[in-house]
């Protein structure tokens, strides 16, 4: 009878995954918090800017400032936390949300400090603020485990969230101090339109990014290099300066459309200068659904496509992502549900988490 080296029998016996690799459900996710924050901030919001009327209390304004910019952001992050799985913590996705916002700001005022007042200014601006955000991103979802498209998307949509806030509040603070005092309608006004352009502005570059960036990592410890990620980033930079440029665009096509290039708009009947605004205002519309449109679409397909590949790897019984080995399910995994990363449902379609050898 043939002796069993227990050294050989530990050797070739299947190796469980450490619990902490398993991409797993946090126990706060589907409460639908994000929505019911949005309702009762908003109300909050509502409540404060009747008071400050009433009352003329100049000490509220910050109050205003800090809960219309933040408002529309924060629900993104709880929208996030109500989704995300495996190792991203709740403090984590806080954390990225508001040393990611700030440092965003931060760094992106640095970079576009030397920026020239040229033509090619918002284009130069959406290549340095997408820059920073995915360096923030990169630097956060360094450990991050499962790295999948919708985990890149999701934690993408974190750092965006925190850099709209940081920089919306920033502009409304600009909106409100005149040389009159206090504008609270210009002030009101600015909010109210970067709160419900915020999702399909930094939000949704960001969210792009991420899901490019940690699709091609997936089924991989740490990020890989890829020129569809330099494309990925191109692509949103240029979207970014096309919606920053929408409003000058829009001027511009409404003097082409109202024959008025070459006048000086000080010299114009008041009745034409109205229709110039009036049609200004319906181009800039237009043109930001339309970028916004296109930016939700490449969005949805990145994802979709992701997807698809991870099921058909799952299908064809392959391993990871990236053409890595195949992870064999050990009696551990068999044994415990609550490990099998294969189960349906669970996103991973048979791709094994990073990390799980030590």
């Amino acid at each position: 009878m043939a002796m069993t080296d227990p050294a050989r029998v530990a050797f070739d016996a299947p190796i469980d995954p450490d619990p902490e690799d398993v991409p797993r459900p946090h126990a706060h996710h589907r409460h639908g918090w994000w929505w019911k924050t949005l309702l009762l901030g908003l109300a909050l919001w509502i409540v404060t800017i009747v008071v400050t009327v009433v009352t003329l209390n100049v000490n509220l304004v910050p109050t205003i400032i800090l809960i219309g910019s933040f408002l529309v952001p924060f629900t993104v992050v709880l929208f996030v936390i109500e989704r995300v799985t495996g190792t991203v913590s709740t403090l984590q996705l806080i954390v990225a949300f508001f040393v990611g916002g700030i440092l965003g700001v931060l760094g992106a005022s640095l970079l576009e400090a030397n920026l020239g007042n040229t033509v090619f200014l918002y284009l130069l601006v959406g290549f340095v603020e997408e820059f920073v955000k995915v360096v923030l991103l990169l630097f956060i979802g360094w450990r991050v485990r499962p790295k999948t498209a919708r985990q890149g998307a999701l934690l993408g949509a974190t750092v965006g969230a925190g850099f709209a806030a940081f920089e919306s509040a920033g502009y409304a603070f600009n909106a409100a101090i005149t040389t009159r005092g206090i504008d609270l309608y210009s002030l009101l006004q600015t909010e109210v339109i970067r709160a419900v352009l915020s999702p399909v502005g930094h939000v949704l570059w960001t969210a792009i990014i991420g899901a490019v960036v940690f699709g091609v990592a997936h089924g991989r410890a740490r990020f890989r290099w890829s020129w569809i990620a330099v494309v990925a980033y191109v692509g949103v930079a240029l979207l970014h300066g096309l919606w920053d440029s929408t409003s000058g665009i829009a001027e511009l096509l409404a003097r082409v459309f109202t024959g008025t290039v070459s006048s000086d708009v000080h010299t114009l009947p008041p009745a034409t200068i109205r229709d110039i605004e009036s049609l200004t205002t319906v181009l800039y519309v237009v043109g930001i659904a339309l970028v916004s449109a296109i930016g939700v679409v490449v969005l949805i397909w990145v994802l979709v496509h992701h997807a698809r590949k991870t099921k058909r790897l799952a299908a064809s019984g392959g391993g990871s992502a990236g053409g890595g080995p195949s992870w064999p399910a050990g009696p551990g995994l068999q044994s415990d549900p609550s490990t099998r990363w294969a189960t349906a449902g669970s996103g991973w379609g048979g791709t094994p988490p990073p990390h799980a050898v030590r």
